[in-house]
């Protein structure tokens, strides 16, 4: 897996193309995510921890909501979405969103770049839906929205933690 850390001349992030009313962007436990010491599953990680990312290079973990829930799953199979992405099989919620950067984009989109929830690139035979199971859910917190590099796929991180006063 290699990390091309580009920025977009604007600073921000790809426009989300896709919209999804359910959009769910955590990792399940087991996922492996790049950071700066390395690649680690998702449940080492801790506050703190600088996370590799495309958008910024790097970005400090602020924090992690654990949860064990009732997931709609998508599998994912490794080479699916470009030359070793992801770089093994690999299994996301349905809502996650991944960026797609390829011919898919174009194509489907009508963009370069778009971000996707998991369910709408489910073909049936490369990526399915594989049914709702209970999983150990990690949504890794950032103080900006991030495109992460999780399992060798491009995926956004969750939303920034609102902080009350």
């Amino acid at each position: 897996m290699e990390p091309k850390t580009v920025r977009r001349d604007d600073g921000t992030l790809p426009a989300r193309h896709v919209e999804s009313s359910d959009s769910l962007n955590a990792l399940v436990a087991g996922t492996v995510v790049l950071t700066l010491d390395g690649a680690l599953p998702v449940e080492y990680l801790s506050p703190g921890d600088r996370v590799i990312t495309r958008d910024s290079g790097t970005a400090v973990l602020r924090g992690i909501r654990r949860r064990k829930a009732q997931a709609k799953l998508v599998a994912i199979r490794a080479g699916t979405l470009g030359s070793a992405r992801p770089d093994s099989d690999a299994i996301v919620p349905a809502g996650q969103e991944i960026l797609v950067r390829d011919w898919r984009a174009k194509a489907l989109f009508g963009a370069s770049r778009a971000l996707v929830p998991a369910e709408r690139l489910a073909d049936g035979e490369f990526i399915r839906v594989i049914g709702t199971r209970e999983v150990e859910l990690l949504e890794l917190q950032f103080d900006a929205p991030h495109i992460l590099y999780a399992d060798g796929l491009e995926l956004a991180s969750a939303a920034p933690a609102t902080v009350s006063a």
